[in-house]
């Protein structure tokens, strides 16, 4: 039985020159959940001892880099290719954003790879030539230049956006207080602020209450932050009735 192919693409670095700019590779694309990094004639040799330290932790996409003579046979397996340039370099092919090809990776059966060229000079022309389509952003044209880990990473997000991943902050925000704490809330300011003079004039009290219950009702506060604010406000309660008269 065949065995199941990984859909996600691989992270072909071809010729890359700096172990640290592989590391950092590996990281972004651990971030967004691409585990398969391929690596064509890395110019220090591999392993790369710089690369670990800037991996951050993302250990396991350099533990399982293989690393191929050629272009050619780094992507052998793979029936779409895609090369990063923001030069067409002579070739006719269709050019995509990051976020189209994306579409097109979940959208094509077989293996994806995407090709990433060194960071001097980018891809050369033979190994635009092996893919399907050339994928670009648009950039300043009087600056171009895209660190290898920062082109990955537009990359390898744009891919993730059609994975399902959970953005933690979803998970962490609480929701919004009910409206009784907010009302406490408002009372607890009131009732401080009323002696001091406030609301005075008394011809502008309604429109400055009502100026207050707006800025304190528009954040969304949650509980936590509605008694922590409760909280401050007791404590200079407090504060003030131990001043000496």
């Amino acid at each position: 039985m065949l065995p199941k192919v990984n859909e996600k693409p691989a992270i072909v670095l071809v010729r890359p020159q700096l172990g640290e700019n592989i590391g950092k590779a590996a990281r972004a694309m651990l971030n967004f959940g691409l585990t398969e990094m391929r690596l064509v004639e890395p110019r220090d040799g591999w392993p790369n001892p710089a690369a670990g330290p800037a991996a951050s932790g993302a250990d396991t996409v350099l533990e399982n880099a293989r690393v191929f003579a050629t272009t050619a046979e780094a992507v052998a397996d793979c029936a779409n290719v895609y090369a990063t340039t923001v030069r067409k370099r002579g070739v006719s092919k269709p050019v995509l954003t990051p976020e189209a090809a994306a579409r097109d990776v979940h959208g094509r059966p077989g293996r994806s790879a995407i090709l990433f060229g060194p960071e001097r000079s980018g891809l050369e022309t033979a190994d635009v030539a092996l893919a399907r389509a050339i994928l670009t952003v648009p950039i300043n044209p009087e600056f171009g230049s895209l660190n290898l880990a920062q082109a990955v990473i537009l990359v390898a997000y744009e891919w993730s956006k059609g994975e399902g991943l959970v953005q933690p902050t979803d998970e962490e925000l609480l929701p919004a207080a009910p409206q009784a704490e907010l009302e406490g809330l408002i009372a607890h300011f009131t009732r401080l602020l009323t002696p001091k003079g406030y609301f005075l004039p008394l011809s502008r009290a309604e429109a400055t209450q009502t100026t207050l219950r707006t800025m304190l009702t528009k954040p969304g506060w949650n509980h936590l932050e509605v008694r922590t604010l409760r909280g401050v406000l007791s404590a200079l309660e407090r504060t003030e009735e131990r001043l000496p008269r």
